[in-house]
């Protein structure tokens, strides 16, 4: 009896680790080309065409008719104008009204197209380049976060220049590749997505992100099928998305995924129709990777079109919840606040041979990977309590340990 046991856990373990043999493919069941032998994504998922509508719409003041790029931080949304404008503006999350302004005191409004954040800074790129698509003068501006919400801003600028623009001459507007409305920071660099009116294509460049001047190095280019105008990033989640529109001023949103940064294009890549004619799609962000903000500038073609400026929610819900694929045995847990949750209580394992059943583990996994709580689950409990979480998404594990191959999601 002993024997066949051990045999039984040597074969179970041996299953186990088969199963890492590497298959390329298409690894997203969501793609009409899903392979389900495979684990190493080739980037090769095509997708069918989706068109989507926003779940809710808000109108914005006229003093926000050039709403260019959105991040979400503190509770908040956050956006700004492409011209002349020094102030950010922090916006409330469910209905869109302004909660206040703030001064970026001492810059000055070329043509910011772009904010993004990290931890400790705000970014603003004074990067747009359309007019004539030969400004010596790009920069992005980096302001500490404490600074700003003190109204004492503290700002430093990061100057560059594209590797491979030789040709200054005046180009005329909307008539260069060496555009810019779109970045986004990660803990060590800042990529760029350039806006390329000619091809229609995006590319993408890195730089430091520290204040100093720098070339940018081109690290790829990929065919968009439009104009790139803003990015988000969840770093943590290797997703990132990308707003824009068509020459028909027809807005998309690509979902990236499932990559190897900084090869941005190389895993999933799907793009996203929007039921939104005639907007001008500007900015993107997220609170947790599935419900979406982007903001649109005001628009008027006279005597058809008059497009105002709207913040609108998407929920994206439908095409990411999936991703990453959850592994057997585990239930995502998302965390509202410091509290108490309910586990399966009732779920139990058989261990051994001899038919004694005994509760499970459970394990409580952070969005690193790390256990922050465990123990076993009984008839008699109902709910684990636990105080020193913050908000977010964790995994929690029933079984009698956890693998290696156990994917987080964090909010």
């Amino acid at each position: 009896m002993r024997v066949s046991f051990l045999i039984s856990i040597f074969v179970f373990i041996v299953s186990e680790y088969n199963t890492d043999a590497q298959t390329h493919g298409c690894t997203d069941r969501m793609a009409v080309n899903y392979n389900r032998d495979a684990n190493l994504n080739d980037g090769s998922c095509i997708y069918e065409p989706v068109s989507v509508s926003p779940i809710s719409s808000f109108s914005l003041p006229d003093y926000l008719n050039e709403t260019s790029g959105l991040i979400s931080w503190n509770g908040l949304i956050w956006t700004h104008n492409d011209n002349d404008d020094i102030q950010v503006y922090s916006l409330d999350t469910l209905n869109g009204s302004v909660i206040r302004s703030y001064e970026i005191t001492g810059a000055v409004n070329i043509d910011w197209e772009e904010i993004s954040q990290d931890d400790e800074y705000v970014y603003i790129g004074d990067f747009g380049n359309n007019s004539d698509g030969n400004r010596q003068d790009l920069r992005i501006l980096r302001i500490g976060k404490n600074s700003l919400l003190s109204d004492s801003p503290v700002t430093e600028t990061i100057a560059f220049s594209y590797p491979d623009q030789a040709d200054f001459s005046q180009a005329g507007p909307n008539n260069t590749d060496f555009d810019c409305e779109a970045f986004i920071v990660s803990a060590d660099s800042i990529y760029l997505f350039t806006k390329q009116w000619i091809s229609n294509k995006t590319s993408i460049y890195s730089l430091p992100k520290t204040p100093g001047t720098y070339v940018a190095k081109l690290l790829n280019t990929y065919d968009a099928g439009g104009l790139i105008t803003g990015a988000v990033w969840l770093e943590n989640r290797k997703l990132i998305a990308l707003c824009g529109y068509s020459s028909l001023l027809e807005p998309f949103v690509w979902l990236l995924y499932d990559f190897t940064a900084p090869h941005f294009f190389g895993g999933n890549k799907r793009k996203i129709s929007l039921s939104l004619p005639f907007h001008q799609v500007e900015g993107i962000t997220t609170t947790n990777g599935l419900k979406y903000y982007i903001s649109n500038e005001s628009f008027i073609q006279p005597p058809f079109i008059n497009t105002p400026q709207k913040l609108h929610i998407l929920d994206l819900s439908p095409f990411l919840e999936h991703y990453p694929d959850i592994p057997t045995g585990v239930t995502l847990i998302e965390f509202p606040d410091y509290s108490i949750f309910p586990v399966p209580a009732t779920e139990f394992i058989t261990i051994n041979d001899t038919g004694n059943i005994l509760p499970a583990r459970y394990f409580l996994i952070n969005q690193t990977g790390q256990v922050v709580s465990s123990g076993r689950l009984t008839k008699d409990s109902s709910i684990i309590s636990i105080s020193h979480l913050s908000a977010g998404l964790y995994i929690l594990r029933i079984g009698m340990g956890r693998r290696n191959s156990v994917k987080v999601i964090k909010k």
